[in-house]
């Protein structure tokens, strides 16, 4: 497995086994920021100074390795994202957020890694300038304890100071600088290298939910139904989740919307349609304050926090459950529905998919098989 063997390979090695490598030669930065080279000398430089750091040789060698890793990702996809501005300089913006997707599906289909140390490679990959921008966010608190449910500030802080320490550049005194006060703000807030203790599912998710809201502010709860909000890739076992854990409840199910009125997944009105006609179903639970679930992939974030605010709106406390099988069970489940997936809408899916956070929901919930 890549994340577990890499560690042991030298730059040659890493270049003839992996394609994604080879892809980070001749892609140019900006010598004001880079002068040290491409991307590929960069990442080369990183991860030799990620290993020389005292923090992160005191970790165990399963650390380490999700610390590498992550280190032999963070600029995955500047391969994508970079351009020639009109004024002569270099950029790559939004490669961290598309290397999290890379780095996610990598490590899900060509080269498996465990559900957990996969996803703290992925957001180290798409946290990674964040110990350097924080106090650049427009709410740099709740953007800190956002990234604390998610990731080890502490290995954060450890991968900033190896993408700082691998490159050369006139300011790298002042970007180490702002890495201290990224540790001090960690440790002011009670998140440095753990998890923001917040009091309870409910506390965090109206802290995220609402713009106004305290982190250590304790809401009445004011909820008198749920409503359960499934999550998963076609095939991953939603049907049977539902089946053997709340067969009894009520269902709003997309596709049941689709097959009655033979409406392709891949019309994009078609399913417009659909999900007003899902949307209707639901007010009507949420009228009678009926707990039910919605069955549909909600692939993305987006599309999740519209159906949370709706539900929400009506007092229901929302149970978000992503469901995960590994990849080549995800294949054979899928080729064994009555309604295949075609693999090209599969893969599309893929490459977009966003894994839910804790603090999305009231209580988020994942089912994982291994």
């Amino acid at each position: 497995m890549m994340w577990q063997l890499t560690t042991q390979k030298n730059w040659d090695e890493l270049e003839h086994q992996f394609g994604f490598v080879r892809d980070m030669r001749d892609v140019p930065q900006d010598p004001r920021h880079h002068a040290e080279g491409d991307v590929a000398v960069h990442t080369r430089l990183v991860v030799e100074q990620l290993q020389q750091r005292p923090g992160y040789q005191q970790l165990n060698p399963q650390d380490q390795a999700v610390l590498w890793t992550a280190a032999l990702l963070h600029d995955v996809e500047k391969r994508s994202t970079t351009v020639l501005e009109t004024d002569g300089s270099i950029t790559s913006r939004g490669h961290a957020r598309r290397g999290e997707q890379t780095t996610r599906e990598l490590l899900y289909r060509s080269f498996p890694a465990p559900f957990k140390l996969r996803e703290q490679i992925a957001k180290l990959v798409r946290y990674h300038g964040l110990p350097l921008w924080i106090f650049e966010k427009p709410d740099p608190l709740k953007s800190l304890l956002q990234t604390s449910l998610e990731v080890n500030t502490q290995w954060l802080a450890l991968l900033a100071e190896a993408d700082v320490r691998g490159r050369i550049c006139t300011d790298q005194a002042e970007l180490l600088e702002k890495i201290a006060f990224f540790r001090a703000y960690c440790e002011e807030n009670g998140c440095w290298g753990t998890p923001y203790p917040f009091s309870s599912g409910l506390n965090r998710f109206t802290y995220f939910y609402k713009e106004d809201a305290s982190p250590t502010y304790e809401p009445f709860d004011t909820t008198v139904f749920e409503v359960v909000l499934l999550a998963g890739l076609p095939g991953a076992g939603k049907d049977t989740y539902i089946s053997k854990q709340l067969a009894d409840w009520p269902v709003v199910c997309l596709d049941d919307f689709r097959r009655q009125f033979r409406i392709d997944p891949a019309d994009r009105e078609g399913t417009g349609y659909v999900v007003q006609m899902a949307k209707e179903k639901a007010k009507t639970l949420l009228r009678q304050q009926q707990s039910f679930v919605w069955n549909a992939t909600n692939l993305t974030r987006q599309v999740r926090q519209q159906l949370i605010e709706l539900f929400v709106t009506y007092k229901a406390r929302v149970r978000l459950v992503y469901l995960e099988v590994p990849y080549t069970q995800l294949k054979q489940q899928n080729q064994n529905r009555i309604h295949v997936v075609p693999n090209a809408v599969m893969a599309r899916m893929l490459s977009r998919f966003e894994i839910p956070a804790c603090w999305e929901a009231h209580e988020v919930v994942y089912e994982v098989r291994t």
